[in-house]
């Protein structure tokens, strides 16, 4: 009885998760990792020597240890996954749901961009670098897998596990999401300040979904759709 009452107050200490302390260190060395490599950015010029098919590599692999890194988190503080918002009780009214918001999101992006561009805010200094554009057939199937992964892994890495840690350190729900927005917009400063200011306006709304339906596919609809957008489907029309 004693063994059995010990077992079970061993796996409520693991479901109730890492205490104040441990989670605000967990969240320095994460944003320690990423903060500093998305500032860069906004010092983007334009590269001859390097490619798109390098970059995106680069890319994948960053994503995914970024996201082994969180899943190392969530295993070594007893955490079960679901707490990153991968709930698929509704999985396919949630595509759906991606689906339908993602032409009037788009839109107002767009309208929200410009009507930034008008009031001063900046657009890129320098065209689109080379190595962020997909060219030839084989690079525009790169492009696909690459927006794919990108749309699982950022908003794994922005909605479900930062919004998670900021909650749980103590941030109300409208502060941890557009915090967590803001960090996801520090990875676009090639696009200009109106271009960030869009993107962060875009993360926002992805967490208010993610919060409202408490699953991330949705959002990964979403960002999957937009990135698709302006990497693989306006390049392949000849759009770019």
């Amino acid at each position: 009885m004693q063994r059995a009452n010990a077992n079970q107050g061993e796996r409520e200490g693991r479901i109730r998760g890492p205490d104040s302390r441990t989670q605000f260190l967990e969240v320095l060395v994460f944003l320690f990792l990423i903060v500093p490599s998305m500032v860069l950015s906004f010092f983007v010029v334009r590269q001859g020597t390097l490619g798109f098919v390098f970059t995106a590599f680069m890319v994948m692999l960053r994503d995914l240890a970024l996201v082994s890194l969180i899943l190392f988190f969530l295993w070594r503080n007893g955490e079960p996954s679901e707490l990153l918002g991968w709930n698929f009780k509704n999985g396919w009214k949630d595509v759906v749901l991606g689906i339908g918001l993602f032409l009037p999101m788009s839109f107002a992006a767009g309208l929200l961009e410009h009507a930034l561009q008008a009031a001063g805010f900046s657009t890129p200094a320098t065209p689109l670098p080379a190595f962020l554009e997909a060219r030839g057939q084989a690079e525009l199937l790169l492009a696909f897998f690459l927006v794919i992964l990108v749309a699982i892994a950022e908003e794994t890495i922005f909605r479900g596990y930062l919004l998670l840690r900021f909650r749980n350190l103590g941030s109300s729900l409208p502060w941890a999401a557009l915090l967590s927005a803001v960090i996801f917009s520090l990875g676009h400063g090639y696009e200009g300040t109106s271009g960030v200011v869009t993107v962060g306006a875009m993360g926002l709304t992805f967490a208010v979904i993610y919060l409202w339906r408490q699953s991330l596919v949705a959002p990964v609809v979403m960002h999957f759709l937009q990135d698709f957008t302006g990497i693989v489907l306006a390049p392949w029309l000849g759009l770019k």
